[in-house]
């Protein structure tokens, strides 16, 4: 058992890579799904999220605890869960200055990453006939329609009940691992935003009731419920019908550039707290310095993942070659 606890470089580059997708989650609109798969570690991470089986029960029954955590690839998980923890934790604050500071220069970075990743996941539908290829065109269309249509919902009002907590932790955890999606901005529109992040800022002082706690562990458990389902409905999906299922992980990545789009009217300008305020996607008025910025940021996040995606086809560790699902 010791050797399965030794650090070891993998386990620091794993680290790295939940610390990118970790960072990626703290910013509304931005999904750590969409980084895990541009990092090479979508596929893994849906087979490791598919293995909390009826196989490790029976390991852990067995008392197996090396077998099962080989099975759930525990070492990868807990390096990737680790750095996702340390990025959430130690950057939050530096990423509440730049949204509320400088919004704009922000989004656009994020803006240029996602549109350049979309790019590269629509490289990974491989369409043998111009049959399937007007197949791709038409899902990716309804994907990024639909994420489209998600993420401009306005935001719902909270059903009271612990089956609808259940419900909303379930379908915001989906976001870990679909591209294009916000789980924050899910559980926001869902209306339970402000009361889980409530919950757990107090529960460092212990100042929560059993009511709260109760919350609480019905929102985590409806949030593994809906991570471990889901991460099979996608690992499925990606080995049956990979073609169409990229399409579709394309089209929500570029559906969900309207959240993120670097220019944003403030039309909650009396809310204080960033994440209440509610902003609108606008053309700019002119082509001013600080459009001319943002464009410029948006081409450089843009031409570096091309570029890293270059490297990486160069040293033979591409996105498309790592995703191999069995």
């Amino acid at each position: 058992m010791k050797s399965v606890f030794r650090p070891r470089i993998t386990d620091l580059t794993t680290a790295a890579r939940g610390f990118l997708m970790g960072a990626a989650d703290i910013v509304p609109g931005v999904s750590g799904g969409t980084v895990a798969l541009v990092l090479g570690i979508y596929q893994r991470l849906l087979q490791a999220l598919s293995h909390f089986d009826s196989q490790l029960i029976g390991l852990l029954g067995q008392r197996r605890f090396a077998d099962a955590g080989r099975h759930v690839d525990f070492r990868f998980l807990t390096a990737l869960g680790l750095g996702i923890v340390v990025a959430v934790v130690s950057l939050a604050k530096l990423m509440h200055y730049l949204l509320e500071h400088h919004q704009g220069l922000t989004y656009a970075a994020f803006f240029g990453l996602i549109l350049g990743s979309g790019v590269l996941v629509g490289r990974m539908c491989r369409p043998e006939n111009r049959a399937e290829l007007v197949g791709c065109i038409a899902i990716g269309l309804v994907a990024a329609v639909a994420a489209l249509g998600i993420l401009s919902q306005g935001h719902l009002t909270a059903r009271p009940g612990l089956g609808y907590t259940f419900v909303s932790g379930a379908i915001a955890i989906c976001a870990m691992i679909l591209p294009g999606v916000s789980g924050s901005y899910l559980l926001l529109m869902l209306g339970k935003y402000h009361e889980i992040t409530g919950i757990i800022k107090d529960l460092p002082k212990l100042a929560v009731t059993g009511g709260e706690l109760a919350t609480l562990a019905v929102f985590a458990a409806g949030c593994v419920f809906g991570l471990l389902l889901f991460s099979r409905v996608l690992r499925w999906l990606l080995a049956k019908y990979t073609t169409p299922t990229m399409a579709a992980l394309c089209g929500f990545m570029i559906g969900s550039l309207y959240k993120i789009w670097p220019m944003q009217l403030d039309t909650t300008p009396s809310v204080a707290e960033f994440k209440e305020k509610i902003f609108e996607p606008q053309w700019p008025a002119a082509f001013d310095t600080h459009t001319a910025t943002c464009l410029a940021i948006a081409v450089g996040a843009f031409l570096a993942v091309l570029t890293i995606d270059a490297w990486a086809k160069r040293t033979g560790s591409d996105v498309a070659h790592r995703l191999n699902v069995d």
